[in-house]
């Protein structure tokens, strides 16, 4: 058990920053689908549920800035 616990937290020491880039896209790429297909999102705050509709997701958007 002590040596699966070390090697967690060398996994983790070692691939840490790949994976949290990794799931950072991935939440872009969700909260992107969300706004295009006009579908709203929900948030945890300050211990409830809000929804936030599609126009007010910020998020940066590539298509958008190719337009300007």
């Amino acid at each position: 058990m002590q040596v699966e616990n070390k090697n967690a937290k060398l996994i983790q020491l070692i691939h840490g920053k790949p994976v949290e880039e990794v799931l950072r896209r991935a939440v872009r790429h969700a909260l992107l689908v969300h706004k295009r297909a006009g579908n709203p999102i929900a948030e945890w705050r300050d211990g409830q549920v809000v929804i936030i509709p599609p126009e007010a997701i910020q998020v940066d958007d590539p298509l958008e800035k190719k337009s300007e």
